[in-house]
């Protein structure tokens, strides 16, 4: 239902802008955000931006990255500045879905871009 896309290979201090698209049965979209998963670490929180368009960014992104929906499209891009070889990771998109009017909200992940940063 989350498709991810615009990974790749970068130098550092390029930019790469990735984009997630919610698709499907959708009834309202919460939260949209990015996490990363680098090798052997846990998956963490890079980005987050809510229906009021209210965000927070982890500290290491801070000033580099910039995340903003687009909600007639349902998709939650994530422009990558200045990146640095620390940044290498899969990225995953996730965003809390109501799927009815009167369901619940649950996570959706895509499933992962992998972003490489040479230095």
């Amino acid at each position: 239902q989350l498709q991810a896309s615009g990974g790749g290979l970068v130098q550092a201090g390029g930019s790469l802008r990735l984009s997630c698209a919610a698709s499907g049965s959708i009834f309202s979209i919460t939260n949209m955000g990015w996490y990363l998963q680098a090798p052997g670490k846990e998956r963490e929180l890079v980005a987050l931006i809510t229906s009021g368009e209210t965000t927070n960014y982890a500290d290491s992104v801070k000033g580099r990255f910039t995340i903003s929906r687009d909600n007639a499209k349902n998709t939650v891009p994530l422009q990558m500045n200045s990146l640095k070889p620390e940044d290498t990771a899969v990225y995953y998109c996730v965003a809390l879905i109501r799927t009815t009017y009167n369901g619940g909200e649950f996570d959706y992940w895509g499933p992962g871009t992998l972003v490489t940063v040479s230095s």
